[in-house]
């Protein structure tokens, strides 16, 4: 193991991998330092590069916090959590396709009801969601599990406000008896990612623009079924076709039709435009 070189460290590393008793973490490990070991002689990495390498994923690290994942934001940009979920969440024919993730959900989103405003205050149009949840053979998923988020009309999430202590246009809900799950909300809009960290730095180097189409997060969990983390796209908005995570599908677009001041879904009055959204989520079985 002596006079190691640039033609010899990759297979001593992976000598020494021989002790390792888990054999998926040796066969990750072997293939992750493989292919940065030929990624860093195909460009011949300097060592200024490499330093510059270290000071960016520190600065990364730096910049999460409780209400910031700056590495998922990271991820995401790199096309690598939709590479993962692509892989990983593929769907029968007619399952509702997933999506990623995001950096922006929190495990304290309020607990609402049937019918409730869950902008909570949020700016934005008046939005009413009507959506089912069922199985693959159109079995209504009572009961389900519903986490929902998403950003306001400033392209905003709560968490991204200083000092706001409240949840807005978050909430976890239930179906009822019919699968069925209806709540107020708002319109979303599209949003650049933000960009006032490493992750920033590097679009802006790369050339590439930051925006999110418009979107609404949803996360169902249903016992016997996979769960689903998924979004649902505005139609039209115009940054379908160059997500900057790279998370459109297109069976996700959905139309949020602007209705004039009447009557709404839900039997009120409105005295202002609002919109509407009905869709069907289909969950895959387990096994």
């Amino acid at each position: 193991m002596r006079n190691i070189d640039e033609h010899t460290i990759t297979a001593a590393f992976v000598q020494r991998l021989d002790a390792c008793t888990d054999p998926r973490l040796k066969q990750v490990l072997t293939a992750l330092v493989t292919h940065l070991h030929d990624f860093a002689r195909e460009v011949r990495l300097t060592e200024a590069e490499w330093m510059q390498g270290i000071e960016f994923l520190t600065a990364t690290g730096q910049k999460c916090d409780a209400r910031r994942q700056e590495f998922i934001l990271l991820s995401d940009t790199l096309g690598l959590s939709m590479l993962t979920v692509a892989m990983n969440q593929a769907t029968p024919p007619g399952a509702t396709e997933a999506t990623v993730f995001g950096p922006f959900h929190t495990d304290d989103a309020p607990e609402h009801g049937q019918g409730d405003d869950i902008a909570a205050g949020a700016p934005g149009e008046t939005l009413f969601v009507d959506v089912t949840v069922s199985s693959e053979d159109g079995t209504p998923l009572a009961g389900a599990e519903v986490d929902i988020w998403q950003a306001d009309a400033a392209g905003l999430y709560d968490v991204q406000y200083e000092g706001l202590q409240e949840r807005r246009a978050r909430a976890l809900m239930r179906t009822d008896a019919q699968g069925r799950l209806r709540f107020r909300s708002i319109v979303p809009t599209a949003y650049p990612v933000p960009t006032d960290g490493p992750v920033g730095q590097v679009l802006r180097a790369s050339g590439r623009h930051p925006w999110r189409p418009a979107h609404v997060h949803f996360l169902i969990r249903a016992e016997g079924h996979r769960a689903l983390i998924t979004h649902l796209f505005r139609e039209g908005d115009p940054y379908l076709d160059s997500d900057v995570v790279f998370g459109v599908r297109s069976s996700l677009v959905v139309a949020m039709p602007r209705h004039e001041p009447g009557t709404a879904p839900d039997g009120s009055v409105q005295g202002q435009p609002f919109h509407t959204l009905t869709h069907r989520f289909v969950l895959a079985r387990l096994g």
